[in-house]
């Protein structure tokens, strides 16, 4: 495998840690014929333990999205927890498809910083928007399960993918920067 659909795959992997946290581990394991014995940190756990947290907090994750305290709740804590997963995911996919010349630990900081990014990005519209419509939301999940099976058999449209989120976060940091200057100068006149 070239190193660039590697990297399309770790960037596919990481852009779904900032969208959701359980719901990518869960999936990555449940993906793998070995379960979680290729994640790093994740392989200590007993499977039957990791399963059961995982897909708890999965349900957590689909159900309370749907309402606006429950989105605050998730925010709030996917906010903490996104780096970490991002780094995991990230790390994961180059054990998974034993990409070389990429440092593990490298790729894992990489991988937590583009999953931050997005994640920051979607608190951002969060609070704008005062709460996040339902549509969004349903996308979101299904971007979030898309882009852990993309990572896994078509990386390169998962990366295409992630690489689009990531123009969608840089457009959207451009426009509130304008909003924000223009609500600042609202407030001076």
């Amino acid at each position: 495998m070239s190193i660039l659909v590697g990297l399309l795959a770790i960037l596919s992997a990481a852009a779904a840690a900032g969208m959701r946290v359980a719901l990518p581990l869960l999936l990555i394991g449940l993906l793998q014929s070995n379960l979680w014995e290729e994640v790093p940190l994740l392989s200590r756990v007993h499977p039957q333990v990791l399963v059961a947290i995982l897909t708890s907090w999965s349900l957590f994750e689909l159900l309370a999205s749907k309402r606006l305290l429950g989105q605050r709740v998730l925010q709030l804590i996917q906010l903490f927890f996104t780096p970490f997963v991002g780094a995991v995911m990230a790390m994961t996919m180059v054990r998974w498809l034993k990409i070389e010349g990429f440092s593990l630990w490298l790729t894992g900081g990489l991988g937590g910083l583009f999953a931050l990014v997005l994640k920051l990005v979607q608190v951002g519209w969060f609070f704008r928007l005062r709460g996040l419509p339902l549509w969004s939301v349903f996308l979101e999940d299904f971007l979030c399960v898309v882009l852990v099976l993309f990572a896994f058999k078509a990386p390169k449209n998962g990366g295409i993918i992630a690489m689009l989120l990531f123009w969608l976060a840089l457009r959207s940091s451009t426009a509130w920067r304008r909003w924000y200057l223009g609500q600042d100068r609202a407030g001076a006149e």
